[in-house]
């Protein structure tokens, strides 16, 4: 099943951002916005999130969807412990005993348990990302929107940090809508990767993956074949295509 954007019309005085745009995103999959800074990415987000309304067009299929976020800024809760920002998105969801299993668990699974009464000030910065990463999964959201969430991470990192998200992910398999600007990171992390042209939006080229999570490094060669792909189609302003990957 997919949801869908239909005809989607956003405008800001004279500049337009979207017009008549539409878009599937898969469910149970992790779709990626990729495009350059300005392109509506974000916007695309606030859409989705109920955050924005489009002067024209509508969501289908989106109703009764609940939303959860990873953002860039991470937004923790510095008077909180670790387990405390899990908690406090759950605290009215769960009753204690269920909900205290829950936060052991996201915990664990980004190597945050033994930190659980460490408050965010005493973290690294890669501890506050996964802490970010297993409050957004915890929430028992059917969407999660991630807007650039590696975004100007060391490289070692950021490659962590994806690894993370994607085992996370397979555990749980909701709906991700993934905005970035970093070929590599959408190719590592998506299973559907829209690249948009600048406003007015349009998806210059869209890519399916069929690849394995296992086979995902930089290294391998079908991988660098797909980021060239991806870079000379940004490069050169290629006309519309869809190329579907065995």
């Amino acid at each position: 099943m997919v949801l869908r954007l239909e005809k989607i019309t956003i405008k800001y005085g004279d500049l337009t951002i979207f017009e008549n745009f539409s878009l599937e995103i898969p469910e149970q999959k992790v779709t990626c916005i990729l495009g350059p800074s300005g392109c509506g990415k974000t916007t695309l987000l606030s859409i989705i999130g109920r955050i924005l309304q489009p002067n024209h067009g509508h969501l289908i299929d989106f109703e009764n969807k609940t939303i959860s976020y990873l953002f860039q800024d991470l937004r923790l809760l510095d008077w909180k412990t670790v387990s405390g920002n899990l908690d406090f998105v759950l605290k009215d969801i769960y009753p204690d005993e269920e909900r205290a299993k829950k936060i052991n668990y996201y915990l664990k699974m980004v190597g945050l348990l033994k930190f659980r009464d460490y408050y965010p000030k005493s973290l690294s910065g890669g501890m506050k990302q996964r802490l970010a990463i297993a409050r957004a999964f915890a929430y028992p959201s059917n969407i999660l929107l991630m807007d650039e969430p590696f975004k100007a991470l060391d490289l070692l990192l950021k490659m962590t940090l994806i690894n993370d998200f994607v085992q996370l992910w397979l555990n749980d398999l909701r709906t991700v809508v993934f905005v970035t600007h970093d070929i590599e990171e959408a190719l590592l992390a998506a299973d559907q990767i829209y690249l948009f042209s600048k406003p007015p939006v349009r998806i210059i080229k869209a890519l399916s993956l069929n690849i394995p999570r296992k086979g995902r490094t930089s290294q391998e060669t079908c991988f660098v074949a797909l980021k060239q792909e991806l870079y000379h189609t940004i490069m050169l302003g290629e006309n519309d295509t869809i190329s579907v990957l065995p």
